[in-house]
């Protein structure tokens, strides 16, 4: 699956640029300590997280996951939708929940 699919989904909003649209999604984490994200995420992963701050821009371009969820419609920091697009990665925006999401995967065939 790549990350433009989740987006055709119409549950999942694109809010930065379109590079990185094509990233393939490998496994999915979820988690909000970013110190543990980035001894636990692997390449290819999407990451669901509830920080919005441009750190996790950062960790995410570290460790090549492959794009950031935001839940619950949570509102994203322009400072971070402005490193996202300077970096590649794509963030996408929800309002399902962690749970929902995860369901979202499964039924779409990521194991």
């Amino acid at each position: 699956m790549q990350v433009k699919n989740l987006i055709e989904k119409e549950k999942f909003k694109l809010i930065t640029g379109e590079e990185g649209i094509t990233a393939e999604i490998e496994g999915l984490y979820c988690c909000d300590l970013l110190s543990w994200v980035m001894s636990h995420a692997k390449g290819g992963d999407a990451w669901i997280t509830v920080q919005t701050h441009m750190n996790i821009v950062a960790v995410a371009s570290l460790l090549d996951i492959s794009c950031i969820i935001i839940p619950e419609s949570i509102d994203i920091d322009q400072k971070t939708i402005d490193k996202a697009k300077e970096e590649n990665i794509p963030i996408l925006s929800t309002n399902l929940n962690s749970y929902e999401i995860f369901c979202e995967m499964y039924e779409s065939g990521l194991r």
